[in-house]
């Protein structure tokens, strides 16, 4: 089994891959803002990117969402698709491109990616999820592969779901700690984690097990702590939590002390960013689901948000920001 980065003394935190979130703009804030001295961000995960998309004539249009710098490692392409022989090539390209690891998405509920065959629907077809693995693998060389998943499709099949991932030797499993029915609408089962990681160490007891990540309701650095602590898991990934948060990982931070300039500076500066990257790409329409997070709590968010929501651009949204703090 190839660890990689995988291989660190627990707890590992990472950055969860989240569409039209984690794009590089994101990351390089958080890399900013997150990486001090003491930093508690272990990985990041970029995108998830379609395997079928990378193995036809759409290529080019989507390998800008495989771009990344240097401070964002360690960082991991993240695949989606229902076709092995396609995971094998796309896991080739992440070689190719200096990835630092590889994981394969069977968990998103997205009807686009389940009628492909993919994300979620994975956990129905546990053989043909055996293959993607052991292809990926394949392609990968030296670097580690891991999976992306829930408890389950309708209901929680961990005892007979996890142990067939198992069988493939991923570096590590990242559990989603809900189903696929139950989207994001009920609160995380983190008692399934701590099931999660019996399974594990039933399966495999030495020190080189696959690691188990937890996922879900993640509110901060020390409630990730505790989680992991309580669950005995090896780390947990971050999703939603880190929304307008960008000093999320940054131990050294007590994130409550971050005045309200200290918040609007960065989210002028990630709207700047987005559009130097993304002009052209990405209508900068994506990037208002960042200041929906950044401008909440305090006196004036709401009304600072309606003018946000209007802003054509960086340069107007800086404008707006300037104009707030003359009020």
């Amino acid at each position: 089994m190839i660890k990689g980065f995988w291989e660190k003394d627990k707890p590992i935190f990472a950055l969860a891959p989240m569409v039209d979130v984690t794009d590089q703009a994101f990351r390089r804030i958080i890399a900013k803002y997150s990486k001090s001295s003491d930093s508690g961000l272990d990985a990041m995960f970029a995108e998830f990117v379609s395997c079928d998309g990378l193995c036809s004539k759409g290529k080019a249009a989507l390998m800008k969402t495989l771009e990344f710098t240097e401070a964002e490692r360690p960082i991991v392409a993240q695949f989606f698709g229902a076709k092995p022989e396609n995971f094998y090539k796309c896991a080739q390209l992440a070689v190719e491109l200096g990835f630092d690891g590889i994981d394969i998405n069977m968990g998103c509920p997205d009807k686009k990616v389940e009628k492909q065959g993919a994300g979620a629907s994975l956990m129905r077809d546990h053989k043909l999820a055996q293959k993607i693995i052991l292809e990926t693998k394949r392609g990968a060389g030296n670097l580690p592969v891991s999976v992306k998943t829930r408890i389950g499709y309708n209901s929680d099949i961990l005892d007979e779901w996890l142990p067939r991932l198992l069988e493939n030797e991923p570096a590590a499993i990242t559990v989603h700690a809900r189903t696929r029915k139950e989207m994001s609408m009920v609160p995380a089962h983190w008692e399934a984690i701590a099931r999660a990681v019996e399974i594990a160490h039933k399966y495999d007891s030495s020190p080189d097990h696959t690691r188990i990540i937890g996922n879900g309701d993640i509110l901060s650095l020390k409630d990730a702590e505790e989680k992991v602590r309580q669950t005995g898991a090896d780390g947990a990934m971050i999703g939603r939590g880190i929304f307008g948060n960008p000093w999320f990982f940054d131990k050294t931070k007590d994130t409550n002390t971050i005045s309200i300039e200290e918040k609007l500076s960065a989210m002028v500066e990630h709207a700047f960013l987005f559009e130097k990257l993304f002009v052209g790409i990405k209508n900068f329409n994506i990037m208002k689901k960042h200041f929906k997070t950044y401008v909440s709590g305090f006196d004036g968010a709401k009304e600072l948000r309606v003018k946000l929501m209007a802003a054509r651009d960086a340069n107007d949204a800086a404008r707006i920001v300037a104009l707030f703090h003359k009020i």
